[in-house]
């Protein structure tokens, strides 16, 4: 799909009348340019009676200009929000796996450069169709004064546009490389923030990446740029020489060229107007080149995943259980340089339970919590709800059964999707956790997220509460919680899930706590290799409050 077929059809209409204006005024410049040859080739005798033409020439110059600007203006910024939103939509409309796949920066190359080029490339449009017009307009007035000159001129202007196509396919190339360095560009400076850090504390390790790492980067996109453009204005200045060429013929052969000294003059001033609109021109299709290999780079974006269907409606009957019936998933595993298989899998999660999940690092732990949310589709098996099979190409109907803190969580700054009414349940449930004298909601936004990482976790459980899905998996929640409420955490807030018939999947390594649970499944390599009510029942110790 082309840029222009994307745009709704309001900002279609708007192109067309913009181009109508873009070429009107096009039209009306060479008419201006004519008349001005006329005056001149009679001495101003004609002046008084083409001065008011002129004048109204100049002022439809100036009215189309302006209005074909004024429209490109509205298009342009119109599509870089409809682009961006289409992206938006597009990546989270995705399957899970095909998120993870693209990865922050390819997303944000997209929204930051990819769209920007390509609503860059429509407000160039009435700089291209105006001068587009100008240079025909002329040409076909050359024409009308000497029609052999006018082939000569056409054919080294023709000579001159073949050798810039080339020089254009080769811009090409080096544009498109720039874009896919602009890509690996947007991950060093993801890395430059989230790792401050530890470059502070190394400087060694500082150096290093400024100079091997981002400095690297930096000079593949502005090499491949420089290169690029350089060749564009190469070109340009080529196209410049051969004007001159054309003038030099017409004024200093005029044994080649018989021609009289009126048309000569109309030759000489169309030609030199004619440079300035066409080196516009020219100019301008760089533009036009990057926004059509930006929209070329979105396209592909998610041109290999089909989207998926959004969620029905909310099952009527009570919930009771989901399932894995002997599921799998496989993923590449950069560190090891293999793939990580896990499972067959089967696993039952059931109404008002508590399952911890266990497990040595690496040993699939955070995967099986993806694959029993429906995140990553099963390779092989199936997942159930309530025993019945969920639809394959429905998951979006399955995830809604469940809410989830996963160790790598974002938290948004406002209760999306929620009831006006939850913001008094968000702040008492604030003030259980101990938050109150830190944040509260007003008008559905957190009033702040300068918060430690365990207090930023208890706004994410709260937010997950508020969902009101029966499931609910806990990703190393305790992991960076204080002693007090980690113990507040397993002895009152599991509990009090437990009684409101939730199912709760518990990643953790308290094994001090392993006690309080329903059931504990220990996963080791991917597979299953125990599920069934710990052992050491005995009630734990309390924690201490310091």
């Amino acid at each position: 799909m082309t840029l222009f077929a994307s745009l709704p059809r309001t900002l279609r209409l708007t192109i067309v009348l913009a181009a109508a204006a873009s070429l009107a005024a096009g039209l009306c410049a060479v008419g201006m340019v004519a008349l001005i040859n006329r005056v001149l080739a009679t001495q101003g005798a004609e002046a008084p009676r083409l001065a008011l033409p002129f004048a109204a020439l100049a002022i439809a110059v100036l009215a189309c200009r302006t209005l074909a600007s004024t429209l490109f203006v509205r298009v342009s910024q119109g599509a870089l929000a409809r682009i961006r939103a289409q992206i938006c939509e597009r990546f989270i409309g995705a399957p899970y796996p095909h998120i993870e796949q693209t990865g922050n920066a390819r997303v944000q190359a997209a929204l930051a450069d990819d769209s920007t080029h390509a609503a860059n490339g429509l407000s160039v449009i009435p700089v291209v169709l105006t001068n587009a017009m100008v240079v025909l307009g002329c040409l076909g007035y050359l024409a009308w004064l000497s029609l052999p000159t006018f082939a000569i001129a056409c054919a080294i202007l023709g000579a001159g546009s073949w050798i810039y196509h080339l020089n254009h396919r080769r811009a090409l190339v080096h544009l498109k490389q720039a874009g896919i360095a602009q890509d690996a560009l947007h991950g060093q400076f993801k890395a430059l923030v989230a790792g401050a850090r530890e470059l502070k504390l190394n400087h060694d390790k500082q150096r290093g990446f400024l100079r091997d790492s981002l400095g690297t980067t930096l000079e593949a996109v502005r090499t491949a740029r420089t290169r690029g453009l350089s060749i564009f204005f190469v070109a340009l200045g080529f196209g410049s020489f051969l004007f001159f060429a054309v003038i030099g013929g017409v004024l200093f052969a005029p044994r080649a060229t018989p021609l009289d000294p009126a048309v000569m003059t109309g030759f000489t001033i169309m030609f030199l107007y004619i440079m300035s609109p066409l080196e516009s021109l020219l100019n301008a299709l760089p533009a036009l080149s990057m926004a059509r290999v930006a929209y070329a780079r979105i396209e592909a974006l998610g041109a290999d995943a089909d989207p998926e269907a959004p969620p029905g409606a909310a099952p009527v009957a009570p919930f009771s259980s989901v399932t894995l019936d002997g599921a799998s998933h496989r993923y590449f595993h950069e560190g090891e340089n293999s793939f990580f298989a896990l499972g067959p899998v089967d696993l039952v999660l059931r109404a008002g339970e508590i399952v911890f999940l266990v497990g040595g690092n690496g040993s699939g732990k955070t995967t099986l919590a993806k694959l029993v949310a429906g995140l990553y589709p099963p390779l092989s098996g199936r997942l159930l709800h309530n025993g019945k099979a969920a639809d394959p190409a429905r998951l979006a109907d399955y995830r809604a059964l469940f809410s989830a803190v996963f160790s790598d969580f974002h938290l948004f700054d406002t209760l999306l999707a929620h009831d006006p009414q939850d913001e008094a349940l968000a702040n008492r449930l604030i003030e259980r956790f101990q938050l109150g004298h830190k944040v509260s909601v007003r008008a559905g936004r957190f009033t702040t997220q300068a918060l430690s990482q365990g207090q930023r976790k208890r706004l994410a459980l709260i937010v997950a509460c508020l969902e009101r899905r029966p499931v609910l998996i806990l990703d190393e929640w305790a992991a960076d919680q204080d002693p007090l409420f980690k113990d507040i955490f397993y002895r009152e807030v599991l509990p009090e899930l437990r009684a409101q018939g939730k199912a709760v999947l518990v990643i953790s390594h308290d094994d001090r706590y392993f006690g309080l649970a329903d059931r504990v499944v220990r996963i080791e390599n991917g597979q299953i290799a125990g599920d069934a009510a710990p052992h050491d029942a005995t009630p734990v110790p309390e924690a201490s409050a310091a």
